[in-house]
């Protein structure tokens, strides 16, 4: 496993140019990289801002010109992240063709269940060479595809110039420049250390693994954990009850990613424990706010409207689970989220449907 402090020519003697273009020239000492973010919701103005303090040149896209307007003239982006000022540098357009035309890190940051059709004017159109990096976290309804994969099939891009970043990443804390941690991970280990040197700033320390399924399924599983600890919380339940949600939740997410190949360390690391632990806990969670109100005896589309933003794991729980179901693995609280969200299972029953499950070994 490679981390950040290796330059790209460091791992497996290759250089960027190796994977399929010229270099960043950032990493070359010379012009800054060239980086977009496509999406300007909370996250994404938070990493297009990482990315321009790491010494990027950054151009942000989204649908809005209102938040376009502001982000490139004030210099913030209220509706999305209020209280934060943006670095200036940050350029920004409602021009996706424009936006993606001269990108050396194509940075996605989308809703997951509508990546596909935003992007599908792109197919093909995405420069030689440029790494396309997601941030998404979730699994596609209908096909069960990771956000990677996504990406690889919709911008017909190899999968090997496709990275993910994934850990502890809550928006707000970040965009204050407290110090976090990330990993990137990519297929080319020369990948995710060009993506880990391009958003490495001074608060922000990324780094980097192989393990792109593990990472993944750690950012779209513990959505739905986080929903299940927020209900419980909103029932009233205090700290065993999310400790166990928490510690089986990760269980759920590590037989998923045995089926399907990850590494089991990775669930280990930022991008399963951590951001596990960070989801579930903190409030600035969505998905643990949009549960703590289904607890509180909210309708489903009163949570949203209260929680004020996409909480991914809403419908990626049904995803999450056809996979966890097709590869024949046991996902009970998922599945107990997901009778809730879809299938009118009362809140007040969710326990009792844990609970009377047979006993068995930990760690069958």
């Amino acid at each position: 496993m490679s981390t950040a402090d290796e330059t790209p020519s460091d791992v497996g003697g290759r250089t960027p140019s190796d994977v399929g273009g010229e270099a960043p020239s950032s990493v070359a000492g010379e012009a800054p990289v060239r980086a977009t973010v496509l999406g300007t919701g909370a996250w994404g103005t938070t990493f297009a801002a990482v990315l321009a303090d790491a010494g990027c040149a950054v151009r942000m896209w989204g649908r809005s010109a209102e938040v376009v307007e502001e982000i490139a003239g004030d210099h913030r982006n209220t509706r999305n992240l209020p209280g934060t000022e943006l670095p200036e540098s940050i350029a920004a357009t409602t021009d996706l063709a424009a936006a993606v035309s001269d990108a050396q890190v194509l940075v996605v940051a989308l809703p997951s269940q509508s990546v596909r059709a935003v992007l599908a004017p792109l197919a093909g159109t995405v420069p030689p060479g440029c790494v396309v990096v997601s941030l998404m976290k979730g699994v596609e309804l209908g096909t069960d595809l990771r956000m990677s994969e996504v990406l690889a099939q919709t911008l017909q891009v190899p999968s090997a110039r496709v990275a993910v970043v994934s850990g502890p990443n809550l928006a707000k804390e970040i965009a204050a420049h407290q110090p976090a941690g990330a990993v990137v991970a990519a297929e080319d280990p020369a990948v995710a250390a060009l993506v880990a040197r391009a958003c490495a700033a001074t608060y922000f320390r990324p780094y980097t693994q192989t393990d792109v399924v593990g990472v993944e399924l750690g950012g779209a599983v513990k959505n739905v954990i986080a929903l299940a600890v927020g209900m419980a919380q909103g029932r009233g339940y205090g700290d065993n009850t999310k400790a166990t949600l928490i510690t089986r939740g990760l269980a759920e997410i590590a037989r998923l990613g045995a089926a399907l190949g990850a590494q089991p360390a990775t669930f280990a690391g930022l991008a399963g424990m951590g951001d596990l632990v960070a989801t579930c806990a903190s409030p600035l969670s969505r998905n643990h706010t949009l549960g703590a109100h289904l607890g509180a005896g909210k309708h489903l589309e009163e949570a949203i409207v209260l929680t004020g933003g996409t909480a991914e794991g809403v419908k990626s729980s049904r995803s999450v689970l056809d996979l966890a179901r097709r590869n024949g693995v046991d996902m009970p609280i998922t599945e107990a989220v997901v009778a809730v969200l879809h299938e009118g299972l009362p809140v007040t029953e969710m326990t009792r449907t844990l609970l009377d499950r047979p006993l068995k070994h930990e760690r069958a």
